[in-house]
């Protein structure tokens, strides 16, 4: 449940307004979904999220299916139910199969749990890993 309301296209502040436009105009779609609703009460939280998300997940050295799947990788590490489930939908839009998303969650339960044991472990990375 949301600790905030999600507010309307009705409620929009002008500021906030023009974020949702930039929203729509950019995805090419008329839908804007609750976590930008939810940011709409802070004009100037939502307007700096959305033009780093617009960098970040823009085009760029990374295939834009890589980058979502990635995006699902640090969510499902994080715990965010909610990106978990808009990225993954993003990422089949750009075309992650079935056998990718299977893939890609068996890699992240790998590195949740080799994380947990090297950190138990104390092992410090071998300097052939070190960046010199």
């Amino acid at each position: 449940m949301a600790t905030v309301t999600l507010l309307t296209d009705d409620q929009l502040s002008p500021a906030a307004r023009a974020v949702f436009d930039d929203i729509r105009a950019t995805r090419r779609s008329d839908f804007v979904n609750d976590f930008w609703r939810a940011l709409a009460h802070d004009p100037v939280t939502l307007k700096r999220t959305w033009e780093s998300i617009k960098q970040v997940m823009g085009p760029g050295a990374l295939d834009p299916k890589v980058k979502e799947m990635i995006y699902v990788a640090v969510s499902i590490a994080h715990g965010c139910s909610y990106c978990i489930h808009s990225h993954t939908a993003a990422a089949r839009a750009k075309g992650m199969t079935d056998a990718e998303h299977a893939e890609l969650v068996a890699i992240v339960g790998m590195a949740s749990e080799t994380n947990r044991l090297v950190t138990a472990l104390g092992v410090e990375p071998d300097e052939a890993f070190k960046v010199t």
